[in-house]
């Protein structure tokens, strides 16, 4: 667990040293799966780039000293944006929270921007629990936040569980936290007991979903709950999975199930015999990005790049030129960068993607070449310097900032289109100073 002032080690308990000595199969997972998982809590020390954690306080409106130490227990930048994202496109009338902490904080400031929502969290240490209020309190912020000792036991997963009472009958955001996997290693699977009051639509956020414990959770949870679509995100350093109730009349495909069989014999294979030096297993988990994920998003803008001209060519479609990054942001979480004054902006375009909506731009250059330009929250091979790839006859530049991936696509030369791609992303850089 975590404060503002720092991160330590707290009982898993109030003032229960007994505790200490539970059943011997927990035990067993726990040291089993602190032998694995150490890689996972090693990387966990590094909450993200300081960079984006000011881009994200900025966002908010807070100070950047509001988020002084994350890392470690705490929710990386990369899930509290996630946190964000959503609630600015939820709207959500009821949100719950598993485990407070700094996402209590961030939580609490994207629903006073973004609709007022009630966020009710729970926590196992009284203490803390007070603290947090305290740490919002700062903050001119409120959350309905109390004490639920992990006294409960689930009747469908192992370790101690939280004593929650008076939940809201409909919940549209679930933000889980907590409890932290030393109590055992799947106890947060125990969350899907509160999955039959989630709302049309509503969200559910799991953090440090990248561990071994969370992906066995995942993979249960994907069983037991096929209306509710999960999908494993790699844009923090701990992971996030990403759930989305979805009408139960409608098939729902979760998270790239085709061939999951065998990826799942290989992989107990590699456990068994790498489970001493976890850095390699942390690769055979899949935990480096995958290329299926940026060839998807280069797909996604080659797509965008054609629709574009197609609507430009047809009298019929009314393009909308007017660009509003500000609108976006709030709107989609899509944050755009400058792009060159000189170009011309035809048409603004959200467009749909299998998470969420990404954001599409037809422009012209004063030379007049066509470009499109291509935002969403994507992984991808590249970083701030942009790579490039084709698609038939595309050629498409594509680069990150922070937790945004970008494409600017033409039928121009790669130098080109290089060219033009490095004048957003000085604009971009010089803007981030």
């Amino acid at each position: 667990m975590t404060s503002r002032e720092l991160t330590g080690f707290l009982s898993l308990n109030d003032g229960d040293a007994g505790e200490a000595r539970r059943r011997l199969s927990d035990m067993a997972w726990r040291i089993g799966f602190g032998a694995i998982t150490w890689p996972w809590l090693l990387a966990s020390l590094s909450g993200g780039r300081k960079a984006d954690k000011r881009a994200l306080l900025d966002e908010l409106g807070l100070p950047h000293d509001a988020l002084p130490h994350l890392g470690s227990w705490k929710a990386d930048v990369g899930f509290l944006r996630h946190i964000v994202r959503e609630i600015a496109r939820l709207r959500p009338v009821h949100v719950v929270e598993l485990g407070a902490g700094a996402s209590t904080l961030i939580a609490a400031r994207a629903l006073a921007l973004h609709g007022g929502g009630r966020l009710t969290s729970f926590d196992q240490h009284d203490g803390f629990v007070q603290a947090t209020r305290n740490w919002l309190g700062d903050h001119g912020l409120h959350a309905d936040l109390r004490h639920a000792p992990l006294t409960a036991e689930s009747e469908d997963w192992p370790g101690r569980w939280y004593d929650i009472d008076a939940l809201p009958d409909s919940i549209d955001l679930l933000i889980i936290d907590g409890p932290p996997w030393a109590v055992h290693p799947l106890v947060r699977g125990a969350a899907d007991a509160l999955f039959a009051r989630l709302s049309p639509g509503a969200v559910v956020l799991l953090d440090d979903a990248a561990r071994p414990g969370e992906r066995i959770v995942a993979r249960r949870w994907r069983k037991r709950w096929p209306h509710i679509d999960f999908r494993l995100k790699h844009d923090g350093t701990k992971g996030t999975l990403v759930g989305r109730r979805r009408d139960t009349s409608i098939p729902v495909a979760n998270d790239n199930e085709r061939g999951r069989t065998w990826r799942h014999i290989a992989r107990a294979a590699g456990i068994a015999g790498l489970i001493a030096t976890g850095w390699i297993a942390r690769g055979e988990l899949g935990e480096f990005p995958q290329a299926a994920e940026a060839g998807t998003f280069l797909d996604e803008a080659a797509a965008s790049h054609r629709t574009g001209l197609l609507r430009q060519a047809m009298a019929s479609q009314v393009e909308s030129a007017t660009l509003n990054p500000g609108e976006i942001r709030r709107s989609t979480g899509i944050v755009l960068p400058p792009l060159p004054a000189s170009w011309r902006i035809h048409d603004v375009q959200l467009y749909p993607t299998p998470d969420s909506p990404a954001v599409a731009l037809s422009i012209t250059t004063p030379e007049g070449e066509q470009l499109s330009f291509f935002a969403d929250r994507a992984e991808t091979p590249a970083e701030a310097r942009p790579l490039l790839a084709r698609r038939a006859d595309d050629v498409i530049a594509y680069w990150e900032a922070g937790d945004m991936a970008y494409a600017l696509t033409s039928r121009a030369k790669p130098q080109r289109i290089m060219a033009l791609a490095a004048e957003i992303t000085a604009a971009d850089r010089f803007k981030r100073r």
